[in-house]
């Protein structure tokens, strides 16, 4: 990242704090829930009995950072094999896209995701992390869903 980036990415911390929120549900559950910039709809999860069925629900609302803490949790968590994308996407950060991307294409040489056109989609994962991602986690897309009874259709 640039200088003016890193500036700007500090200041916006201390202006606009953004708690990063998860809520752990079953951990024998192969389904995990992600949405997106949509604290609304992350609160309905961890408030519904549907977080007994469910291994986790998280938002993401970075390219990079966001998108690696996944990637290190279904390394860590094997039976998770489906993640649902669901709510706003982030403006400006694309982190739904970027994960979609990841996903689909992986990272290049310099760990940048391929076809992301997010501002900094770069990650600190391996890439046999990435590989196993890849190869064992099936993402539903429904980017931009708000419903929450839509989306309990797909769990």
């Amino acid at each position: 990242m640039n200088m003016i980036g890193e500036v700007i990415g500090e200041l916006c911390k201390a202006i606009l704090p953004i708690n990063e929120e998860f809520y752990l549900g079953n951990s024998k559950s192969s389904v995990a829930i992600c949405t997106l910039s949509s604290i609304d709809l992350l609160k309905n999860f961890a408030s519904s009995e549907i977080l007994n069925k469910i291994s986790i629900a998280g938002r993401l609302l970075s390219e990079n950072k966001g998108i690696d803490s996944i990637i290190k949790y279904v390394n860590r968590n094997p039976q998770v094999s489906i993640i649902i994308v669901c709510g706003k996407e982030v403006w400006g950060h694309k982190s739904g896209h970027s994960f979609f991307e990841l996903h689909k294409n992986g990272t290049d040489q310099n760990n940048r995701i391929i076809n992301s056109t997010s501002p900094d989609p770069y990650l600190t994962v391996s890439q046999s992390e990435i590989k196993y991602f890849q190869e064992n986690v099936r993402l539903v897309n429904m980017i931009n869903q708000t419903n929450f009874k839509l989306i309990l259709e797909k769990i």
